[in-house]
């Protein structure tokens, strides 16, 4: 059987088609907050990146603009300093020292622990574990002063202290300088020591280099200062003392302020109790001895002269920069004298007296100052009320009225009234232990010191003659221009009254008072010496003569008659208005001394207990040497003859040199 082709069915020659894949089903979608988070740290890596890429490149250019001038590291371990000045006595006994004051340079290993210990636990109790800046001390000290409205706690530490000074030793800055540029300096230079110093080599310069208060630089030099002894050998309460000056070195000086020094000392003590580095009876025992060690303080009243003698060094003098070596006219032996009856009137008389402030000086008869002493505590008030303080002259001004009266031609015999006086509404009266006698003479007017007939007078001889006197010895400070001139209401101080009074001592020479004899360079090169005054005859010796036995009388039976020594010895007293001010000037032969007691702030003293000045006179010359010089004929309350101008020519001659 035969099938047609067209009857065969159709078959396809080509391959059969493959068959279709189907395409997977896409991902499910991620949640948005997955996609957002991934986007976020991608931007946020980039950005960070490329911002610390610009800070890193910022940052290194201002480390090179704030560091470009700092200064060489090398240099912390040189010293530089101004030039000092030491003022000796007469006889080369050291007073004192001035200016820049270096110790030798002191390791930390040979220090007492309690030395660091104070150190760290007042200035910067991480130091051994912060890199130069304590981030944490920074924070504190800004939460701090944020709280109390104010700065009281500072951030810097020691390395930055240590940079702080640095800086400011090489001029970059000064010392009040608060700008940006000095911080980022201070911080940058701190870190730079921490990485080229160890811990204990960045104490050891700190405490070699830091200034501590009146001129001492240094840990050395601050121990010898203030409490004659070597750093090594610094007690607790020592230590805690001189590590409390690092805040406020002026402020805080034993010199200065012993009982803010005091204070501060405790609060170093506190400290290093909560730092652990001592105990609470550690701190007990250290404040129990705080009274005998605030005793050996420097600062006694030496410095009074001394201070005084710094500030006259002659302003045109060559130094050079040199240290200078100021030799005095002082005499250590009555310095002290001169101190310890100050001293011991002062607990005598200032309860009674209601008095709170002494001085004295003594001079030779060319004017030589030999002792002076400003004040009752020179740790307390450095004022000088033997040189700076400006007071009233009582009582003893009339010594010049009357020495116009002798030259006008009057007695010390002459008959004068002391009968009550009125000008217009206004009665000069004497003092109240005074009694008026009516008449007396010139003599005992001065002895007994009236204020009637020192008035009389003024107005026979007149203001111009009265004021001419006074500046023909010497005295420059301002006079009143009317007739209370000569109840003293005029100023001026103890020692330019002192040194008129010395004119009448010498004979009628004038005479001008000094303290510094030489200056030397530290090898004895001389810069300066006192060349011998060249004296003027301002007063006629005769008349000097009669005005000295006037004087003498006022010590033999007027007003001077407590203040009186064994010997020859003329003076003066002086009180001014509601008892304000006490004076006493006297002379012997061979020294001049003059006293003021008072108080700072013109209160009255109570005179009843008698003249503290004239008191202290007394004690302070008794104990000079007595020169046996010829005997005064005695000197009655009533010379039976009038004295002439030549009266006690030979004697006084023998007693002055003429």
């Amino acid at each position: 059987m035969r099938v047609n082709p067209e009857d065969r069915l159709a078959v396809d020659t080509q391959d059969p088609p493959k068959p279709v894949k189907k395409k997977a089903p896409p991902p499910p979608p991620r949640p948005p907050r997955e996609r957002k988070r991934s986007s976020f740290w991608g931007w946020f890596f980039k950005w960070s990146f490329i911002l610390l890429i610009w800070l890193s490149f910022v940052g290194g250019i201002g480390v090179l603009w704030y560091s470009y001038d700092l200064p060489d590291i090398t240099k912390l371990q040189q010293t530089e300093r101004r030039p000092s000045i030491t003022v000796l006595a007469k006889d080369g006994t050291k007073l004192a020292s001035y200016g820049d004051l270096h110790g030798q340079m002191v390791n930390i290993k040979k220090l007492p622990p309690h030395v660091i210990q104070a150190l760290l636990a007042i200035e910067d109790r991480r130091f051994y574990s912060h890199f130069g800046v304590d981030l944490i001390g920074l924070i504190r000290a800004v939460w701090v002063n944020y709280r109390a409205g104010h700065v009281v706690q500072g951030g810097s530490t020691i390395t930055q202290q240590l940079a702080k000074n640095f800086l400011q030793s090489e001029k970059l800055y000064d010392i009040n300088d608060r700008s940006l540029r000095r911080k980022v300096q201070e911080a940058l230079l701190a870190l730079w020591l921490e990485s080229k110093f160890t811990k204990d080599q960045i104490l050891t310069i700190y405490l070699n280099r830091v200034y501590l208060g009146s001129g001492t630089f240094g840990l050395a030099a601050a121990s010898q200062h203030y409490f004659g002894k070597r750093a090594q050998d610094l007690s607790l309460y020592e230590a805690a003392v001189i590590v409390g000056l690092l805040k406020a070195p002026s402020k805080y000086s034993p010199s200065n302020n012993p009982d803010l020094a005091d204070q501060r000392a405790s609060q170093v003590l506190e400290n290093m109790v909560q730092e652990g580095y001592i105990t609470e009876g550690a701190m007990d025992a250290a404040l129990a001895l705080a009274s005998l060690t605030t005793e050996s303080f420097k600062g006694s009243a030496i410095r009074y002269f001394t201070d005084w003698v710094v500030d006259t060094i002659p302003e045109d003098l060559e130094t050079m920069d040199k240290d200078l070596i100021v030799t005095t006219t002082l005499d250590p032996h009555l310095q002290s004298l001169a101190e310890a009856k100050l001293q011991e009137v002062v607990s005598e008389r200032s309860g009674p007296s209601k008095m709170s402030q002494m001085a004295i000086v003594t001079m030779t008869h060319d004017g030589a100052i030999r002792a002076l002493v400003g004040g009752v505590n020179y740790k307390k008030s450095q004022f000088n009320r033997a040189t700076q303080a400006i007071r009233q002259v009582g009582s003893t001004f009339k010594f010049i009225e009357f020495l116009a009266a002798l030259e006008s031609g009057m007695h010390p015999a002459d008959i004068v009234s002391d009968a009550p006086i009125r000008i217009g509404s206004w009665m000069p009266k004497n003092h109240d232990k005074y009694k008026a006698k009516g008449e007396m003479t010139l003599q005992d007017a001065l002895a007994y010191s009236s204020n009637t007939v020192s008035v009389r007078l003024a107005q026979q001889l007149g203001l111009p003659r009265i004021q001419e006197t006074a500046r023909r010895l010497g005295m420059k400070s301002r006079l009143p221009d009317d007739l209370t001139i000569v109840l003293g209401t005029g100023e001026t101080t103890l020692v330019e009254l002192t040194s008129a009074f010395l004119v009448i001592a010498r004979n009628g020479l004038s005479v001008e008072s000094y303290a510094i004899s030489r200056i030397a360079d530290t090898e004895g090169h001389t810069l300066y010496s006192h060349q011998p005054y060249i004296a003027e005859r301002v007063v006629d010796p005769s008349i000097a003569q009669s005005l000295t036995h006037m004087l003498h009388a006022v010590m033999t039976y007027g007003t001077g008659k407590k203040a009186a020594i064994p010997g020859f010895c003329a003076g003066k007293t002086g009180t001014t208005q509601l008892d304000r001010d006490s004076w006493f000037i006297g002379f012997t032969p061979s020294l001049i001394t003059g006293v003021w007691a008072g108080n700072d702030d013109n209160k009255s003293m109570d005179p009843t207990p008698g003249s503290p000045s004239a008191r202290l006179w007394h004690v302070f010359m008794s104990e000079m040497p007595q020169s046996a010089p010829p005997v005064l004929q005695p000197v009655s309350a009533e010379p039976e003859q009038p004295a002439s101008g030549g009266l006690l020519d030979g004697l006084i001659d023998s007693l002055f040199g003429g």
